[in-house]
Formats: C-alpha cells, structure tokens, sequence
C-alpha cells in the first residue's frame, strides 16, 4: 500500500446517521425506499412508495440524506446499493439498508464504489447469517476495512476515471444487450411469419388432428424406471428446449405417477404457457404429468415442425387464452387439442425446418457472442475496482484493461 493511502473501517470514514418515526406525523407524506427499491443492475433507486406516517410501516426508520449511500444487509451478496439523489433528500429508508454518509475526509463515491468490490462482497457473504433471509448487522459492514489515498484531490481523480470507465462500459453493455434482443426478435419474427402465412395448398387442422398423448402414466419406483431420467417444467429452459440439470427417479426420490417419453416425441409443458417451455429429447426418459408428451402422426406432421409450432407466437397466445385460472394457470388437453392452425405437406414442413434449424443456430452462435460480450464487461469492471482501491488505476490503466 502506498504511503500516501489510509485503512480504515468504514466506520471511521461515516458520519452519523438520524433515525425517524414517521407515525409521530402521521398526515405527513414521504417516500419510502423499501429494500425492492433499488435496482442491483443500475445501482439506483427505481421505485419509492409515496405514504403517510399512519401508513408507515414498521421498518421505515431510516431519514436519508443527498449524497448519502444505501447498502441492503438483507442478502447482502445481491449488491443493493444506491446513492441517495437530490429528490429524495428527507426521504426514509427501510432498516434494512445500512446509511453510510461520508465525513469531511473521503469523498462519497469511492465509498460508493468499494461497496460494489467482490472483496467487500467476499467478505459480507462470510458474515451473513440465517437460512431464509441471510443477512449482515449495521455494526459487520462498519467494521469493514477500505483503503483510500488521504488527498481528497486523489480520490476525487481515481472517481473521475471509474466514473468514465464505468460509463463506457454501462454503454457498451447496452449496446450487446440491444444486440442479443435484435438477434432473438429476428428468430421470432421468422417463426411467427411462417405460420401466419400458410401456403396456397396448406389445410387447416386442428393440433388432435396431427398428433396425440399415447402415452400412460407410470409407477416411477418400479425398479426398471429407478435410473431413467425424469424431465420436469423446470428442466426445460424457455424459449431454447434446451434440457438442464436432469436427475433419474431415483435422485429425485419421485413417488407420483409419470410419464414414459422417447425421442419422437415434443415435451410441451402445461403449466404457466407464457413460459414457452417445449423440448424434443434425443432420449427415452420421464416427465411430470403437468407435461404433455405428444406424438405427431407420421404422415401427418414431423416432430420438429411440431416443436417450432408450439414456440408460435399465435400458439402460445391461444394457450394462455385458454389456462386462465387462479393461482396456477394450466392448459388442458381439450383446449391444447382444440388448437386450429394451417399445415403443408412434409415436405413443406420439412423445408421450413430446415430453414428455422439453420436460422436457430445462427442465433445461437450471435446470442453465445453477445453474452459473452456482457460476461467480459463485467469482469471488466471488477479488475478496474481492483485498480482502483490499489492504488493501481490511472487513465492509462483504465484503457489498457478495456483493450
């Protein structure tokens, strides 16, 4: 460490903070920043509640001040961090964000920044304590250690340059995320185009006409089932079919009925269809019975036709038309089979696989790309973090780790 930089806790770098009842006003209006107010992606207050103090609830304690800095202690490894803006200055805060606000002696945003630091993080994901809501005490994050030079000049350099470093970056960011949504707008554009225009020879059918459930619900701890992989709703990833974290019936410890699948059929899942979870195995497994494993007619459709049919926009807006119901919206066979669309001959159906296939991993290669993309920036910002509290970042160092 340089001998021109201080350690110290973040204790001896704060001010105190006031405490407030808003009930001993209770026609006053204020915001309330809840912890769901800050958005960890932005790291900033998106959302406050406008109340009264009679309608305060019992955690908004906290009196905020411009310039001060949120930290929620609550899963404290989420990263809820903000800085408090000029509008809500005089605004209250949940207990369980800890309000750090800096002295006279370091300059608020470099405490804004250490907060956001993976050893700061590292350390808060040590102390937190409890199962369902781990979390950290006001007194843990105070005790926390930083490094800071002692010019306030210095320091108000080093947050200049994460200020600009940071900002390329959040546009850079943009800039794949705008990418990666283009490339799947354009996969979605052509699959809705295909069945929105059928050709002058296609018919319609209804989805019973062109394939059917035959399969029979099973005992999954008869022993010839123990080992078979079971596929459930939240196997399936939506949007892709792509099959993730599959267990056997016996992993799973399942006890209620399944049912057999092989690879030429569609897994559709019944529940929540805005979900588009739809997967064609290259296996013979299990499924819950809130899947639907359907078998096409073989001169009638062919499985991957199928498949791209339930992703249709028109598919899905009709499914979820139909599992209106409370708490668990659900598609049942009736409606599912009742499902009337236009269809070629295979090889017409055939042909537009082809191209949808093609056009698929085309998108998969840009999507694989710009995720990549996002995962180098954010490493990116981590190793100017680290330069920065170092006593390594200079404008020259910020631009050779963006390079």
């Amino acid at each position: 460490m340089k001998t021109d930089w201080e350690v110290k806790t973040l204790g001896n770098v704060i001010q105190k903070t006031e405490n407030i009842n808003p009930a001993q006003s209770p026609d006053k209006e204020f915001d309330y920043i809840d912890v769901s107010s800050v958005d960890n992606e932005t790291f900033s207050i998106v959302s406050t509640s406008r109340l009264t103090g009679k309608e305060a609830p019992s955690r908004a304690r906290k009196l905020v001040r411009t310039n001060d800095i949120i930290f929620a202690t609550v899963r404290p490894t989420l990263k809820r961090i903000a800085i408090i803006p000029d509008k809500f200055n005089g605004q209250v805060c949940s207990t369980g964000y800890f309000v750090l606000r800096a002295n006279e002696y370091i300059d608020y945003k470099l405490i804004f920044y250490f907060l956001q630091t993976d050893g700061f993080n590292a350390e808060m994901q040590k102390l937190q304590k409890g199962a369902s809501y781990p979390a950290v005490t006001d007194g843990e994050v105070r005790g926390q250690t930083i490094s800071y030079p002692k010019s306030l000049p210095e320091q108000q350099r080093i947050v200049a340059i994460l200020d600009e470093a940071f900002a390329a970056i959040d546009k850079a960011k943009e800039n794949a995320e705008k990418n990666l949504q283009n490339a799947r707008e354009l996969f979605e554009s052509y699959l809705q185009s295909v069945f929105a225009n059928p050709g002058e020879e296609w018919v319609e059918k209804s989805l019973g006409e062109v394939c059917s459930i035959s399969s029979k619900l099973i005992d999954p701890r008869n022993t010839e089932f123990l080992n078979v992989l079971h596929v459930g709703g939240a196997n399936i990833e939506s949007l892709t079919g792509r099959l993730i974290e599959l267990k056997t019936a016996q992993e799973e410890g399942l006890i209620s009925g399944k049912f057999l699948f092989d690879e030429s059929m569609v897994l559709y899942s019944k529940i929540r269809p805005y979900l588009m979870k739809v997967a064609k195995p290259d296996f013979c497994g299990l499924c819950s019975a809130d899947i639907y494993p359907l078998s096409p007619f073989k001169d009638k459709m062919i499985r991957d036709y199928l498949f791209y049919l339930l992703l249709s926009h028109d598919f899905t807006q009709y499914a979820i038309k139909g599992s209106a119901r409370a708490g668990m919206p659900k598609v049942n066979r009736e409606h599912l089979f009742e499902y009337k669309f236009y269809i070629g001959s295979i090889t017409d159906q055939t042909s537009i696989v082809a191209k949808l296939d093609a056009l698929s991993a085309e998108t998969k290669k840009l999507e694989a790309i710009y995720q990549q993309k996002l995962t180098d920036l954010d490493e990116l910002k981590k190793a100017i973090l680290q330069k920065a509290f170092q006593g390594e970042l200079t404008n020259t160092a910020a631009t050779a780790l963006a390079l």
